[in-house]
């Protein structure tokens, strides 16, 4: 009698979807990008193969291409996880801060890691004050240079990484009217960060949208994640997020940050 249970292998596989998975597998921080001729040589796949899983995976959003010809994993992979990161120690050791920072400050608190040049929003406790980005929920993802968590974790990226991670299609979207357009102008942007300690975005993603942002560190003193308050425009000016809203925040990154086991 045959068995109708789950397997590893044998007539229950789908090779092709193994073969897509493989391919996604691939890329890494430090392999963020690859041509299809790499992609052949380090399957082995013959390159018709390769050629249709990565016009398939494409097609779904699971990869996208780059202005130089190569591809990079695309938004819905960093979708997929979302559920699985909502369970990581990262957001469970926050969720009682993040929830004193959105009481304290009766605004909209963000929690978010990034991959490659976008921000992934894995907590999120809604105010509805904020209702530009009503459509953010976890597992969202926006362009890192236009958000103030972004800009705070790119900001605190090696040299040679942020070169690898931002390039010249990470400047195309139509966004709010304060955006930055240009390498020289982010470098510049977040030197500052650098130097403060947190970012503002200015109506940089959206007409209507401020937040600040500050770093949560982990147990080796890195960046791992960055957490932000984001507010109606017409409410808050800069100078009020820096005065009524950076200093409740810097005190929630840092307490997050400890428990993480950051230096002190």
């Amino acid at each position: 009698m045959k068995s109708h249970g789950p397997r590893a292998s044998g007539g229950y596989t789908v090779e092709a979807l193994a073969k897509g998975l493989r391919v996604l597998a691939l890329f890494s921080e430090r392999r963020s990008s690859m041509r299809l001729t790499e992609i052949v040589a380090l399957t082995g796949m013959p390159m018709p193969t390769a050629f249709r899983l990565v016009a398939t995976l494409e097609g779904e959003g699971y990869l996208e291409r780059m202005p130089d010809g190569s591809v990079r994993p695309g938004a819905a992979v960093l979708t997929l996880g979302f559920a699985a990161l909502r369970g990581l120690d990262l957001v469970e050791t926050s969720s009682v801060i993040l929830g004193e920072l959105f009481q304290t400050t009766q605004q909209t608190v963000n929690l978010g890691v990034r991959s490659f040049d976008r921000v992934v929003y894995i907590a999120r406790l809604q105010s509805d004050t904020v209702l530009v980005t009503a459509n953010v929920t976890v597992g969202s993802t926006l362009p890192a240079i236009v958000t103030s968590m972004g800009k705070v974790l790119l900001a605190f990226m090696p040299e040679a990484e942020l070169a690898q991670c931002i390039t010249a299609a990470s400047f195309g979207g139509a966004w709010g009217p304060n955006a930055l357009r240009t390498m020289p102008a982010l470098e510049t942007e977040l030197a500052r960060v650098r130097a403060a300690g947190f970012a503002v975005q200015d109506e940089e993603l959206a007409s209507g949208l401020r937040s600040i942002a500050a770093p949560v560190r982990g147990n080796d003193g890195r960046v791992v994640a960055a957490v932000n308050v984001a507010v109606p425009a017409r409410e808050f000016t800069v100078n009020d997020l820096r005065k009524r809203v950076r200093e409740p925040l810097l005190a929630a990154c840092a307490q997050i940050s400890r428990r993480l086991g950051a230096p002190v």
